[in-house]
């Protein structure tokens, strides 16, 4: 069978969907049952280097990429090429190509809290996901939060919505015992995250210890716009906190090894994948008390109830001491919640379901 897969997000400094392609891809160039299959990564970027093994090629289709690639570009290769199935891993898919679809609808914020997305975006956003849903035969997301929600607000009836979680690689992150007082976030800068909270937090933990730092890294996709640097620089602290957009896996891993707690205060989420990279490398995490952090951290992350500064400071401070209870008890919890979670199961599962899309 052959099987087009949209490879746009694996291009340049890739981030969400495309780590979690890029994941996949990696278990699919290892699997057995991948074999029997052909995969052509439709993509804009002619220079894409694809897993060692990897049964599959790249279909360069200029253009920029956007949506207007993807419904036009991207749906013309499509008719042309006739793959038996297409998997679109990143929200939405061209709407007018032929092809039976396997759609990954990670989470629907943009319907929940409109609030958090320009005018222009969030109705792109909210009219493809919608007429994409329509259409996909298989629907996929990330966890049973995540269902839920598609189901009440895209109005999907449940059989429709597949939960194929995300994993993490294996062997994981070494564990280093040698850390730094470096407070880590990891993640793109959204509203929803509670960025300008987290400062004032991590302000009042630097006012005590005259060591400790904040990494934040990711691209700010705030609206309305937020500026860390500034807000830094406000509380006094524009020195001891650091903010990149990206960093490449090296580096990341690096950051993981030297931290010594991780920080995600995010309200909304169809699943939050770095808390768990983080704690696979030995960093407590901090989390807000939601349903999708009760469901995929269990108890492996300190929760606390509201993104207030106090809070926050409370939390930080108390994974930070090596000593505390509380930390110990996270560590201690992390290898059961761990062990939930399998690259190698996600890229069966997944597969299953585009073999499914495709009617095999």
């Amino acid at each position: 069978m052959r099987i087009g897969i949209d490879g746009r997000e694996l291009s340049g400094e890739a981030t969400g969907v495309g780590r979690y392609l890029r994941h996949l891809l990696a278990e699919w160039a290892r699997l057995p049952e991948a074999r029997h299959h052909q995969f052509s990564i439709y993509s804009p970027d002619g220079r894409l280097v694809l897993p060692p093994d990897f049964p599959g090629e790249v279909v360069l289709v200029p253009g920029a990429g956007g949506t207007q690639w993807e419904q036009g570009q991207l749906a013309a290769a499509l008719r042309k090429d006739r793959p038996d199935v297409l998997f679109a891993p990143g929200y939405t898919a061209p709407l007018v190509h032929g092809v039976p679809t396997a759609l990954v609808i990670h989470d629907v914020s943009f319907l929940a809290h409109p609030e958090w997305f320009g005018r222009r975006e969030g109705l792109r956003r909210r009219l493809l996901v919608r007429l994409s849903a329509r259409r996909a035969r298989q629907i996929l997301t990330v966890s049973d939060f995540s269902r839920d929600e598609i189901v009440a607000r895209l109005g999907i009836p449940a059989h429709r919505v597949r939960v194929v979680r995300h994993g993490l690689p294996s062997p994981r992150t070494a564990v280093t015992t040698t850390r730094e007082p470096l407070v880590l976030y990891i993640g793109s800068l959204f509203n929803r995250r509670h960025i300008p909270e987290l400062i004032e937090g991590f302000a009042r933990v630097a006012g005590t210890d005259s060591t400790v730092r904040l990494m934040l890294v990711g691209r700010n996709r705030t609206h309305p716009r937020q500026d860390p640097e500034a807000l830094a620089r406000e509380a006094g602290i524009g020195d001891r906190v650091q903010v990149r957009d990206w960093i490449d896996d090296e580096a990341l891993a690096d950051a993981y090894g030297r931290a010594s707690a991780f920080v995600f205060l995010s309200e909304y989420e169809g699943f939050g994948f770095t808390p768990l990279e983080a704690l696979a490398a030995g960093v407590p995490p901090v989390v807000l008390d939601t349903p999708v952090a009760r469901e995929i951290y269990g108890d492996a992350a300190m929760r606390i109830p509201a993104p207030q500064p106090p809070a926050i400071a409370d939390a930080l401070a108390d994974v930070l001491n090596t000593r505390s209870a509380a930390r110990r008890a996270v560590l201690a919890a992390a290898p059961g919640v761990l062990a939930r979670y399998s690259w190698t199961v996600t890229a069966r599962e997944t597969l299953d379901a585009i073999e499914k899309a495709a009617g095999a």
